[in-house]
């Protein structure tokens, strides 16, 4: 059953039951203000004949009396108890002297009095002399009060069936407006399940369902990057484990055939045993990235100065620096506590200086600001700076520039501030060079 179906079908038992119960204590009471209202009425008339019948002129009584009931079509009884005797009825006779019977007995106090198989609405006040048992009954049938009630259920019952409908048509134009971006949004889904990312179109709708859309767009362009860089890791994997492999194996084959002898042989030796480590390097920064994407234990927080571990790995990569000739510069804060593993950040820290390093011309800076209780930290190199369809994947695997070693440095130092909760990018400089920004937060849940 479509969605839409069972959602106009909800409101519609909803709105129904709502209603019926509605009608259900209404029609009840209807009914108890008909006859709160009848015996208003019948209090009036009442009092009329009360002052007609108090007349003292037998002769002006009897006639006003009799032509008012005839007018006016009065059901009415007046009865004596002292007597036990019917002075006047315009009821049946039956009922007249069932009712003088039961009078004092059950009916004084009630509203509704029956006989003979009917029911009337009934209101009774003692007459003059006060000194009399004299009792003047004014009565509606209850049938007549009856069909004024059914009349007023017909009317609700054509109020409620005009009012579903109404609900209905309303119900279906909101539900369609609900469950059309909906349905849209499920076959963009359905694209996305297919890998049919470049078909994904975005959907008219708003709300929380606009949200909706983007996150699923948005994971849409992700599962299509990461499945574009996924494919691009296991063929840059593949040509980098297949080069060290083929020259391994090709020694082999020259040292076993008799083709390498002597010092070729040791050269040989020498070669399959750099590029044996240089495999070994590359398969445990491998082993590394996979840890620090899905396992807990590669990854140990504690309260860090980071600033301090900048100061560090900054003093390690010295002598790579008089190496090549350049000079490392430090300014900025020396205290800024992170909750973080310490070696991990260590490690990204001589990752990211170590390449300005090796891309320097002269200088590399490193600058520590804190704002707003992050630490940014930033790597700034006067190098040739960083190819420009190089830096969209920079970061990624086995991505290398000119001075590249395995491809994964840039990519473990990632990781890992994005491990710490922090973030990382690079862009060119406006004159020459390039900047390597960190952003580290106090606590890992400080990042918005």
């Amino acid at each position: 059953m479509k969605l839409q179906y069972q959602l106009n079908a909800a409101f519609a038992a909803v709105i129904l039951i709502v209603m019926t119960i509605t009608v259900f204590f209404v029609y009840s009471l209807i009914m108890d203000m008909l006859i709160q209202d009848e015996r208003k009425q019948l209090e009036e008339r009442a009092q009329l004949l009360k002052q007609i019948t108090e007349e003292q002129d037998a002769s002006v009584r009897l006639p006003q009396l009799t032509q008012l009931v005839q007018d006016q079509n009065y059901p009415l009884l007046l009865f004596d108890l002292n007597q036990e005797e019917v002075l006047f009825s315009t009821l049946p006779a039956e009922t007249a002297v069932d009712w003088l019977d039961r009078y004092e007995e059950e009916l004084v106090e009630e509203e509704v009095w029956e006989s003979q198989g009917e029911s009337y609405v009934a209101y009774n006040i003692r007459v003059a002399p006060n000194s009399s048992q004299r009792i003047l009954v004014m009565v509606t049938p209850l049938d007549d009060l009856q069909l004024v009630q059914n009349a007023f259920a017909q009317r609700m019952i054509r109020v409620i069936i005009i009012g579903l409908l109404l609900a209905l048509a309303v119900s279906y134009f909101m539900t369609n407006r609900l469950v059309t971006p909906l349905s849209h949004l499920q076959q963009e889904v359905k694209k996305i399940e297919k890998r049919k990312f470049d078909q994904v179109k975005p959907v008219k709708s708003s709300g929380e369902i606009k949200e909706v859309e983007r996150s699923v767009r948005h994971m849409a362009e992700e599962l299509e990057r990461y499945i574009t860089s996924q494919k691009q890791f296991f063929q840059n994997a593949s040509h980098e484990l297949k080069t060290p492999l083929m020259s391994i194996q090709g020694y082999a084959e020259g040292i076993r055939d008799g083709i390498f002898k002597g010092e070729d042989a040791d050269r040989g030796l020498d070669v399959m045993v750099s590029e044996t480590e240089r495999l070994k390097k590359i398969v445990n920064e491998m082993i590394l990235l996979a840890k620090l994407d899905s396992s807990e234990d590669v990854y140990h927080p504690e309260t860090v100065n980071v600033a301090e571990v900048a100061i560090q790995a900054k003093d390690r990569l010295f002598p790579l620096a008089n190496e090549k000739g350049v000079e490392l510069q430090y300014s900025g804060e020396d205290e800024f506590y992170s909750f973080v593993d310490r070696e991990r950040v260590l490690q990204a820290f001589i990752n990211i200086i170590g390449n300005a390093v090796r891309h320097a011309k002269s200088r590399v800076v490193i600058k520590t600001g804190v704002v707003n209780d992050s630490l940014t930290i930033q790597v700034i190199d006067n190098g040739d700076g960083i190819a420009e369809e190089l830096l969209p994947q920079l970061f990624q695997r086995f991505i290398k520039g000119k001075e590249g070693e395995t491809g994964l440095g840039l990519a473990i130092s990632r990781a890992i501030i994005e491990r710490s909760g922090g973030t990382i990018k690079a862009a060119n400089n406006e004159g020459a060079g390039a900047t390597f920004e960190i952003q580290l937060f106090k606590r890992m849940t400080d990042r918005q």
